[in-house]
């Protein structure tokens, strides 16, 4: 039966109560066994996907798990083991707040869940002596103009770049800008305010509206003084052409073992960059692969990145893999959801069992292709109602169909947004076939948006 999920508020509040019900449970299997077992604890931001997937797989093993988060939980009374509050926008305060949490229920291994919060995972890892990677690295894991400045002094292949401050003279500066470039902020992920201009008036435009996107994302959210730094100038960079993929890969004392390396079909050229299909495994000829996965390689070498979950994003043009950026967390949204790995393990498990074992080896992919489409947002608006589920669910070779928009909500398509309505997933016999699974099913959706009021 396909996976259909459409709820308003009050069934998502359902669902995170749902969860954290969950977490208790998991917090304390060590209280129904005579052994003691490992404890896990996630930092999971209220606003990822990630959160079943990870307490599914946690679900599986033999280990207490506690979920830390921004906001405080009501059931953390009940069971303390269980769910934590740490402040994530303060890494140093968190790393306190998780040593005193460990000397009660003493933490094995830590894992950040998504991007928000790497920087937080290596501080916490830092202050409990915990296999990780540096916060220096994490940092400049997530600043684009840092990640393109080591890959450069390494040696790596890197389109030319340049930092502006928003402050600066921004119509002088686009008549020096070679086109076509791409504006990108230096710190949002997901291609968030990522914009491409072909020529000096585009580029003007593009930059104010990115100045408007990370002004709203500061007052939206907290923000460290890193952050707040980062969100003071943006990056410029040449648009380079070809092929897009994304690579899954583990790391362990800095060696890479890749997980999965997936097509992108869409062509990527802008004006924005909206993730569509990925397919696995991928169409590439093995020596293509090979340079992909050394080119990765290199760029968490020359990041510093050492151990743990690894994506990384590369544009292929005829001259070989370019690195566009690498981050220390697993792939984003519901997507690890098209990946299948002998013993039936998810990925989510093998990132658990990679962080308590340092000599784990992780399964082998399965050769069945598979693929996740990221439900494109047609238009800005008020979600008012989702029609076609049934038969988007019912077309051969779909294997789940997950909406993850509410009726009511407000969809917000890029560069703005960030977030997708749903994904649809995937398997057959060919990867050509698994494409137009997703494809056929993604036709019969229609999303009916009332245009937004200005």
């Amino acid at each position: 039966m396909a996976d259909r999920r459409i709820g308003g508020d009050c069934q998502g509040h359902r669902k995170r109560q749902k969860w954290a019900t969950e977490v208790c449970r998991l917090g304390t299997k060590s209280a129904f066994s005579e052994v003691q077992m490992p404890r896990v604890l996630l930092l999971i931001p209220t606003s990822t996907y990630r959160t079943e997937a990870f307490l599914s797989a946690a679900g599986k093993m033999d280990v207490d798990v506690t979920v830390a988060s921004e906001h405080p939980n009501a059931l953390a009374r009940l069971n303390p083991a269980a769910l934590l509050t740490l402040s994530f926008a303060e890494p140093a305060r968190a790393a306190q707040q998780a040593v005193d949490f460990a000397s009660t229920y003493p933490v094995d291994a830590v894992i950040a869940v998504d991007d928000q919060v790497t920087c937080v995972g290596a501080a916490i890892c830092q202050a409990l002596a915990l296999r990780h990677n540096s916060l220096t690295a994490v940092q400049a894991a997530g600043d684009k103009y840092r990640t393109r400045q080591l890959f450069q002094a390494a040696g790596l292949v890197t389109p030319r770049f340049q930092k502006i401050a928003f402050d600066d003279e921004i119509p002088t500066l686009a008549r020096d800008v070679d086109y076509p470039c791409v504006v990108k902020p230096l710190g949002l992920s997901g291609s968030k305010g990522v914009i491409r201009a072909n020529n000096e008036m585009e580029f003007a435009a593009s930059v104010q509206r990115l100045r408007q996107i990370v002004e709203l994302e500061n007052l939206s959210s907290p923000k460290d003084e890193n952050c707040r730094a980062m969100n003071r100038s943006f990056l410029v960079e040449e648009f380079v052409s070809g092929p897009e993929i994304a690579l899954e890969a583990i790391l362990r004392r800095g060696e890479l073992r890749v997980l999965a390396l997936f097509d992108k079909p869409d062509a990527m050229d802008g004006p924005f960059f909206e993730e569509t299909i990925y397919l696995t495994p991928s169409r590439l000829p093995g020596p293509v692969q090979e340079q992909v996965a050394g080119c990765t390689q290199a760029a968490v070498k020359a990041i510093g990145l050492t151990e743990g979950a690894i994506h990384a994003e590369l544009r292929l043009p005829a001259t070989g893999p370019v690195m566009i950026e690498v981050n220390p967390r697993s792939i984003g949204g519901r997507c690890s959801r098209s990946l299948h790995f002998e013993d039936q393990e998810t990925l989510e498990e093998i990132i658990i069992r990679q962080s308590l074992d340092d000599d784990y080896e992780s399964p082998v992919a399965d050769v069945q292709p598979s693929g996740v489409m990221m439900i494109p947002v047609p238009s800005a608006g008020v979600l008012r109602e989702i029609r076609g589920v049934a038969r988007a669910e019912a077309v051969t070779g779909i294997d789940a169909v997950h909406i993850s928009a509410h009726v009511g909500q407000k969809l917000v398509p890029l560069p703005e947004g960030s977030a997708y309505p749903g994904f649809l997933f995937a398997r057959a016999a060919t990867l050509d076939a698994v494409e137009a699974a997703l494809r056929a099913s993604h036709a019969e959706l229609k999303f009916v948006i009332e245009p937004a009021a200005e």
